[in-house]
């Protein structure tokens, strides 16, 4: 597994790890940015790269079968994201008994189904995650992660169905997770590219401000309350 490490190199100290799964665009400034973003808050992230050689998409018929090619495969899907959370563990700056995830739209699907896997994480975030489900449904226990997802209230690409689907899935597995929604926010509204994207390909695709900080906020509590105690 491939990826990239970010890290506030002023401090020696271990601290906790968060792998970060992007887009279905690949490994783009954006996630790039929010690498960073996590880096000051105290972390070492590792941005995963889930579809292999650094490939990015530029138009969404290639990205998605780019995204189409992990989802499809769910057992290539937990490799990748097992390989990477390997990879982060034994970087130095890390301690590998506190590690998360987060994810943004297809990378949101890709940490909620490792999360069901019973991944050892002790939290996962999914922004603007889309709920595409291909892993069992887990056992009672079998979810170690606390989870919160964090979605656009009018995002078009999320149904109500699959909602209900999660919701059954983890309410069996007696599974701790939270989903915020957040009025008038669509799909990607923490990716500040994507109101542009979506005029040029005429998609869904909107930055919302608000959504992006409330978002995040509530991330930066979730995963100050599992990975820094």
């Amino acid at each position: 597994m491939k990826g990239f490490v970010v890290y506030d190199d002023a401090t020696q100290a271990k601290r906790p790890g968060i792998i970060m799964v992007h887009e279905w665009w690949g490994i783009t400034p954006h996630i790039h940015s929010e690498a960073r973003k996590f880096a000051e808050q105290g972390y070492t992230a590792f941005i995963a790269d889930m579809y292999g050689d650094a490939k990015t998409a530029d138009n969404p018929k290639d990205a998605g079968a780019l995204s189409g090619s992990v989802m499809k495969n769910p057992k290539v899907m937990e490799q990748r994201f097992n390989a990477a959370r390997e990879q982060l563990a034994k970087q130095a700056s890390v301690n590998p008994q506190r590690i998360g995830a987060v994810g943004y739209c297809f990378g949101g699907a890709v940490v909620l189904n490792m999360a069901r896997t019973g991944a050892d994480l002790a939290a996962v975030a999914g922004f603007h995650a889309t709920l595409g489900l291909n892993t069992p449904a887990p056992a009672p226990g079998t979810v170690k992660a606390k989870i919160l997802i964090l979605n656009g209230a009018d995002d078009p690409f999320v149904k109500l169905e699959q909602y209900d689907a999660l919701k059954k899935d983890f309410d069996a597995a007696k599974a701790d997770y939270r989903i915020i929604e957040y009025p008038g926010a669509v799909h990607a509204f923490t990716n500040p590219e994507a109101t542009e994207l979506g005029k040029k390909f005429n998609l869904p695709l909107r930055y919302d401000a608000k959504a992006d900080q409330e978002s995040k906020a509530e991330a930066a509590k979730l995963f100050a309350a599992s990975l820094q105690k």
